[in-house]
């Protein structure tokens, strides 16, 4: 091999940062680096068995395994597989760039303290480049099945990598790791099985481990550590707790522990096996955009895709683990798998079942569910938009914030404490949940005791448009429309109520706010929405909630908001001052500044930009200069 061949590459900036922090690792669990190889060359292994399932050549008789072998004397451990194996594009792609999106969500988590980064790597293998916490040097020789050309990739994990060509007989992969000094455990024959037993004894190829150069000649002979069958062909008896988290991190390349496991198999017109698994924690690519279903499907236990956009809905694209069909025809392509039959029947019996599990779930062990909901209930919400087919099925599981109850409550449980003459399931939307807690429109609510649902999930505006009652009782969104308030019996004690300008004055001042702001404002009205706050704005009965509106603006899909009613508060003493004042001579000159500050009070409140903000620094001296004298 000739060294003017050699390319010499920089990693991207995100992976040298990762690399960074696992050459400089002292992480407790540095044993993870032999888990992601062994489930990278596992994935290999299943993409060429697929490929030759059309390609038949790319096999030529192949028995697929992974080889361990140590090298005691030159401490090297080598790690090979017979599998799909990488062309010079592959590798740059794979090894010189964050391939995944979920590692690349792991990257941006990345804070610079040293310990609290580390801790990441317990929440993500971040695959790979795990390597580098273990060895200060790392080979690649890889050849594509049906490529003749192999290559080599090497690096110390110091910002740069080089690609050069090589030599290999057989398509497939080999890793050589040079150990680190501190990582000399990683030779033992004992704590490389261990690891093997822990992590990947599930997997479904032979893994064999040597040890070469020792002092125990026995172990140069290479020997299957591994039990090496498809864990969800077994029985459910016959597999510990132990192993379904491990299988759950291999099929789901994550590294908490599944909160809940579903495993059964189908029998009758069709027949097929599913292990899925609830993720305690969320995937980090949980809200990438591009939605992927990460549970993988197989055909007579061999792998055909984890990227099958029919298997599960989106909506539960937090599930992990395999689902093996017994059905659909070993050749079948990607392409065929959309808009398949066989396919779509699995797929709703799946999501049937795996709703019933949830229903399950919630009736019999709340806790767990609401920790489910809690991590995974925005996506589920999701189902509420676009499955209109298990659209009340959804609805019945999902929970919600509210202003009555602690925790999660339920439309149930909120409609069997509506107040009397209640006609509508009240809510607010906003970017999170402190802010909707924060929103003025909720005062007079809280005041008569009406409970208001809070709605703080991107999905909850969108979903919102598709379901627009519950068991006939509408939903209404209280930042939009006339209130409603003075006609429902509500908790509110006479005693409590404020002194407030008459409805003369208010109708007064109302005209000269409206003739002062002009078409900034759709119209002025006194609110009964408002108890502690002197203005809120609202929108229109026939207009767009203001959450949703300012969210289709940020995505550009309108130009511009429309005008708001600006609701004033009759109790409040700035109103009721604004209100005395408002028949006097020139009070429209006098009163114009106040009258812009309450606007712009408003939008504060609303977390909306001031339209002039220059303008509003003028008016508040002026009002203050006035209010000092």
């Amino acid at each position: 091999m000739s060294d003017v061949k050699t390319e010499k590459m920089g990693f991207e900036a995100e992976v040298s940062r990762l690399l960074h922090m696992m050459v400089h690792s002292v992480y407790s669990e540095r044993e993870i680096f032999l888990r992601e190889l062994i489930s990278n060359a596992s994935d290999a292994c299943d993409k060429l068995r697929y490929e030759a399932q059309t390609n038949p050549e790319l096999m030529s008789g192949t028995e697929f395994g992974i080889a361990i072998t140590v090298d005691a004397k030159a401490k090297t451990i080598t790690v090979a597989d017979n599998g799909v194996g990488m062309n010079r594009e592959d590798l740059i792609a794979n090894l010189g760039t964050i391939a995944r999106s979920g590692t690349a969500n792991f990257v941006d988590k990345l804070t610079g303290d040293s310990k609290k980064d580390v801790q990441l790597i317990g929440q993500f293998g971040v695959g790979f480049y795990s390597v580098f916490m273990v060895a200060d040097k790392v080979e690649v020789t890889t050849k594509r099945a049906g490529d003749s050309e192999a290559w080599l990739w090497s690096s110390d994990g110091l910002g740069a990598y080089e690609i050069a060509p090589a030599t290999k007989a057989n398509a497939g992969t080999e890793i050589v790791m040079h150990v680190k000094e501190d990582a000399a455990e990683f030779l033992e024959q004992y704590r490389l099985t261990n690891i093997v037993k822990t992590y990947s004894d599930h997997i479904a190829v032979p893994i064999t481990l040597a040890i070469k150069g020792g002092e125990d000649k026995e172990a140069e002979e290479a020997k299957v550590v591994n039990e090496g069958s498809a864990i969800w062909t077994r029985a459910k008896s016959d597999i510990s707790e132990e192993q379904y988290t491990e299988f759950y991190r291999h099929a789901g390349h994550a590294f908490d522990e599944p909160i809940h496991t579903l495993h059964y198999k189908a029998e009758g017109m069709q027949e097929y096996t599913v292990l899925l698994f609830v993720p305690t924690k969320q995937p980090m690519d949980l809200f990438d955009p591009a939605r992927k279903n990460r549970v993988k499907l197989y055909v007579k236990r061999v792998f055909i895709t984890d990227d099958s956009e029919d298997l599960l809905p989106g909506w539960l694209r937090f599930m992990r683990g395999v689902v093996d069909s017994q059905d659909l025809p070993l050749n079948v392509s990607r392409e065929m798998l959309q808009n398949n039959p066989t396919l779509s029947r699995m797929s709703k019996a799946i999501t049937k079942k795996v709703l019933s599990e949830f229903e399950k779930m919630a009736e019999k062990d709340t806790e767990k569910f609401l920790t489910v909901w809690g991590e995974f209930g925005a996506v589920i919400k999701e189902g509420l938009y676009e499955d209109f087919e298990r659209r009340d099925a959804i609805l019945k599981l999902t929970r919600f914030k509210s202003t009555g109850a602690e925790g999660w409550t339920t439309l149930a449980d909120y409609v069997s404490r509506m107040k009397d003459k209640q006609t509508a399931i009240y809510y607010v939307t906003g970017p999170d949940e402190a802010a909707v807690k924060r929103s003025p429109q909720l005062e007079g609510f809280k005041a008569k005791g009406i409970e208001v649902l809070l709605l703080s999930d991107a999905v909850d505006d969108f979903w919102l448009q598709m379901v627009t009652d519950y068991e006939g009782k509408p939903f209404k969104s209280i930042t939009r429309g006339a209130s409603e308030l003075k006609d429902i019996a509500g908790d509110e004690k006479a005693d409590e109520k404020k002194e407030a300008a008459n409805e003369s004055q208010m109708t007064t001042l109302a005209t000269l706010m409206k003739e002062v702001l002009g078409d900034k404002i759709k119209e002025v009205r006194a609110s009964d929405r408002l108890t502690e706050t002197a203005a809120c704005l609202v929108a229109d009965d026939s207009g767009m909630d203001m959450h949703m509106e300012r969210i289709l603006k940020a995505h550009k899909q309108l130009d511009a908001v429309s005008a708001k009613v600006l609701e004033v508060n009759p109790t409040h003493p700035m109103i009721r001052k604004l209100a005395d004042r408002a028949a006097e001579k020139g009070a429209i000159d006098t009163l114009s500044d106040a009258v812009w500050l309450v606007l712009d009070q408003a939008k504060i409140l609303e977390g909306d930009p001031l339209d002039d903000t220059a303008a509003f620094a003028r008016r508040m001296s002026s009002v203050l200069e006035k209010g000092l004298a």
